[in-house]
């Protein structure tokens, strides 16, 4: 399963102290069953001092794989563990599905 690879490569390349992959596929127009939308959130000690850009190419980067041949669209909420333990209700949510039909 997709979500399972994404888990263990993310851990692997982050060692994460929180990490969260969330299957979004469900929120929008695919068949049933779907892993083609995807939300992680990754809080680790290895992003201090890194501008978001550069968190969030070294997540595209560790999925490079999975971004070209099975992932849609992937929300990527990246955290150090100070800016984590300072938000109050986690990672924000994500929207709504606005996009088009892909059944026909």
């Amino acid at each position: 399963m997709i979500k399972e690879r994404i888990e263990e490569k993310l851990h692997n390349a982050f060692s994460p102290l929180h990490l969260e992959v969330v299957n979004e596929s469900y929120m929008h127009n695919v068949p049933a069953g779907s892993e083609s939308h995807f939300k992680v959130v990754v809080v680790s000690e290895q992003f201090e001092g890194m501008r978001l850009i550069g968190r969030h190419r070294a997540i595209n980067s560790t999925l490079a794989d999975e971004l070209a041949n099975d992932i849609h669209a992937l929300a990527i909420h990246t955290y150090t563990q100070s800016e984590w333990q300072n938000l109050f209700d986690g990672a924000p949510a994500s929207p709504a599905c606005r996009g088009g039909s892909k059944l026909g």
